[in-house]
């Protein structure tokens, strides 16, 4: 496949310098030749990866969110050319039993059923289960899977010490897993199974004695699916890779309660009033479903407290309430995008004072909440997260002095790396919202751990683990070292709980599986999980391939400047190149008494596919240079206005490109020479990667293009005019294969695009609307000003 930006010389090498002409910005689209998305400018190369990916069935937005819902949670996995080696035992296919308490509980009954589930669909093994009133005799038990609990397996276990440990203990007849707790044995049945998923067999150690201690009181996440999407294979899905609990139903109380959203003014209120009303029975459900598998349930408490007497009496009324009608929910979430003091504003440029009066009311908000929780039971965890509080590196004295405040019975959530300072050619930026570049933590939530850790509180964060709001619209980032040292580094600073996505949300991928594994003491090392993982993918033979190209990924990521959720990071692929201000798309009150802006303040006229913010529109007024804006913005880079960004930033993300093109060269042949039965999934993996890289040459296109643009408005001299509108040109040729490329994957991929919080970023649809631009720009646009400017 071509590599647009490694094989390409520019024509321009820089983007400082040029001055002059002027293009009109009310200048209309050009007389339309036969443009369609049938016609494509030049004869695409079609290598044989991309066969591969046009061999793929065809899907339709949502197709993977019904597949979730409805498809078995356990596949084929069994390659029938490995056999055992010497040191290892086999789960026949006769005779074994799966052998359980009778009397066990909803969790242990569940996980014993997945696991005879998933040795018939994924082995081809069947195994009985049988229920016993008593297991004292377990070490007399032959061909037998035994599962339970310390209590139920005497004198198993003696060293486990926290909920969700388990011990695993294997021989040529019997395989034991004794649990601390229900939702041990659960995860020691679950653990049994990606041990066979790595093998691919039905194969264990035959001396394998294991002691797993679990490394967090709780792992939560949030569903990709959307805002209250949970069925039942999602929740199994969960538990298998590791998690117990769950944050649903964000920005509302969980009894539908909406006094603060319906009846206040403040800035926060408003857009709580444009969130779902929450369904209290959908919760109930949702709690019940979960139980199944020890899922605990996490929600928010939406409330603005005033600082009155009248105002703390309505918030404990509030609290009261929900903790009646829901006694089972786990714990709430206290966050200051929903739970606020007076007015909310993040606190950017207050005073010290002010900030201090802020933390402790909100303190103390925070306080009511814990006492009225704690009067019914005192195991109700209460997570004061101030996420919008002011995060860069100069801050860390008010975001200890937050934690200074907090009563003792709270768990304080803290964000993992947003703020993280980084360098940049001797420039200083810090991380403008999640993102991966960056392992973590940010220096004000490492000092606010260490304040907690003094007050003896325990420290939740909220920390991707294997998707991230920087590149969001990708189902997950295949970089799994970068990953793997925010693991370490999670472990190292003694986090004990841990919120791993916010509204890119949980999805089945192998990173997720890959992170299960360290969240338990005593596993492989990484490399040979790597190792295997690679293997079960895309075959032994292309394992160092694989193992290499994610050793380039790791290093793209790392070089990326553009931090957090914009439209580089997650809809560059779907934004176009704006030269001439298109047709709108929308209704449009330009000249109505309406104000467009309080009308329909989330989408832009002239590209209505997402919300405004994931749109790079051009200042057709040309005063604002936007391409050197969004690079300022983006990276959080502080400089006068007379240092340029935007050099620095292209700079960067083309390293990144570069990188992700060396490991793409090997993931693609690895790809194309797995065997024919992995060859699906090894080639829907690369599609990830592809647009990945994708997304970052589209970021740099667009930018370049409209530096480009705005050198063009003011220059006068004929040579330098050409040399700008010949690379112009050779931009969009480029954007348009890659658009092209973009709509194959997305069309076998529905995941892509994909991010709950405003659904599609980009489609199907819209991806052939912006090759009507771009085609256009290319075959009128572009020669017209050609036309009129040198003769």
């Amino acid at each position: 496949m071509r590599k647009n930006f490694t094989r390409r010389n520019f024509l321009i090498t820089s983007t400082t310098g040029l001055v002059g002409m002027t293009v009109s910005p009310t200048m209309g689209f050009a007389e339309k030749s036969d443009i369609s998305t049938e016609n494509t400018i030049k004869n695409r190369i079609v290598t044989p990866f991309v066969s591969e990916v046009e061999r793929l069935a065809v899907e339709e937005p949502y197709d993977y969110h019904k597949h979730l819902s409805t498809a078995p949670v356990h596949v084929w996995r069994r390659d029938k050319n490995i056999t055992a080696e010497k040191d290892e035992m086999t789960i026949l296919n006769h005779g074994w039993k799966l052998v359980y308490l009778k009397q066990a509980g909803i969790v242990t009954s569940t996980a014993v059923q997945d696991f005879q589930d998933y040795m018939d669909i994924s082995h081809g093994v069947k195994i009985e289960l049988e229920e016993k009133s008593a297991l004292n005799d377990w070490k007399k038990l032959s061909q037998c899977i035994v599962a339970g609990t310390r209590e139920q397996l005497p004198g198993c276990g003696l060293t486990l010490k926290s909920p969700k440990d388990y011990e695993i203990q294997v021989t040529p007849r019997r395989v034991v897993v004794c649990g601390y707790d229900e939702q041990g044995t659960m995860f020691g049945l679950f653990n049994l199974e990606a041990r066979m998923n790595l093998r691919e067999a039905p194969f264990l150690p035959d001396n394998l004695k294991t002691v797993r201690h679990s490394l967090y009181n709780t792992r939560m996440v949030l569903s990709w699916m959307g805002w209250m999407e949970w069925p039942d294979a999602l929740l199994s899905h969960l538990v298998h890779d590791g998690f117990d609990g769950i944050f649903a139903g964000v920005y509302t109380n969980p009894n539908g309660d909406r006094t603060t959203a319906d009846n206040s003014t403040d800035f926060y209120a408003r857009l709580m009033y444009g969130v779902r009303k929450q369904d209290s029975a959908k919760i109930r459900d949702l709690i019940k479903r979960a139980s199944k598998y020890g899922l605990k349930v996490y929600t928010q408490i939406i409330f603005q407290y005033l600082g009155t007497e009248e105002s703390e009496a309505e918030l404990r009324r509030l609290v009261r309430d929900i903790v009646r009608e829901f006694p089972e929910i786990n714990g709430y979430i206290l966050l200051t995008e929903g739970f606020w003091y007076k007015k909310w504003g993040g606190g950017h440029g207050a005073s010290k004072e002010y900030l201090q009066d802020w933390a402790k009311n909100w303190s103390y908000a925070v306080g009511v909440v814990e006492e009225e929780c704690h009067k019914v039971n005192p195991a109700i965890e209460i997570l004061p997260w101030e996420y919008n509080i002011d995060f860069r590196p100069q801050n860390t004295e008010i975001k200890r002095y937050f934690i200074q405040q907090l009563p003792e019975n709270t768990i304080p959530m803290l964000t993992w790396e947003n703020g993280k300072s980084f360098e940049i050619d001797g420039m200083q930026g810090y991380l403008r919202d999640y993102s991966l570049n960056q392992i973590g933590p940010a220096e004000v939530t490492e000092a606010q751990i260490e304040e907690a850790k003094n007050r003896n509180m325990r420290v939740f964060s909220k920390v991707d683990t294997f998707a991230s709001w920087q590149y969001g619209t990708i189902p997950y980032l295949p970089c799994p070292y970068q990953w793997h040292d925010r693991y370490k580094a999670l472990e190292k600073l003694g986090v004990n709980g841990t919120l791993e996505s916010w509204s890119s949300g949980y999805k089945p991928n192998f990173l997720s599986k890959l992170r299960a594994w360290t969240c338990w003491t005593d596993y492989p090392s990484f490399e040979t999980l790597l190792n295997q993982t690679a293997t079960v993918i895309f075959g032994k033979n292309q394992q160092e391939q694989v193992l290499q190209a994610w050793e380039y990924f790791s290093r793209a990521i790392r070089l990326v400047p553009d931090t957090g959720p914009n439209m580089g990071t997650n809809n560059a692929i779907g934004n176009p190149i704006f030269f001439q201000i298109p047709p709108v798309r929308t209704a449009t009150f330009t000249y109505s008494w309406s104000d467009p802006a309080k009308n329909d303040p989330n989408l832009n006229p002239y590209w209505p596919f997402t919300v405004s913010r994931m749109v790079f529109f051009p200042d057709f007024s040309n005063q604002v240079n936007r391409a050197e804006q969004y690079a300022r913005n983006a990276t959080g880079i502080v400089a006068t206005n007379e240092t340029k960004i935007l050099p620095l930033f292209l700079n960067y993300l083309k390293k990144a490109i570069d990188e992700m093109e060396k490991g793409l060269t090997l993931y693609r042949s690895a790809a194309v020479n797995s065997p024919e039965a992995k060859r699906r999934e090894a080639v829907r993996e690369v599609i990830v990667a592809e647009q990945l890289q994708r997304m970052m040459q589209s970021d740099y296109a667009i930018l370049e293009f409209e530096d480009l643009r705005m050198k063009l408005v003011k220059e006068k001299e004929r040579e330098t005019i050409r040399e700008i509108l010949d690379r112009m040109e050779g931009i969009v040729k480029d954007e348009i294969e890659r658009t092209e490329l973009s709509l194959l994957a997305v069309t076998r991929d529905s995941r892509m695009g994909f991010q709950f919080e405003q659904d599609y970023v980009y489609t199907p649809y819209s991806l052939k609307e912006k090759l009507l631009i771009l085609k256009d720009t290319l075959l009128c646009q572009l020669p017209k000003v050609r036309k009129e400017n040198i003769r």
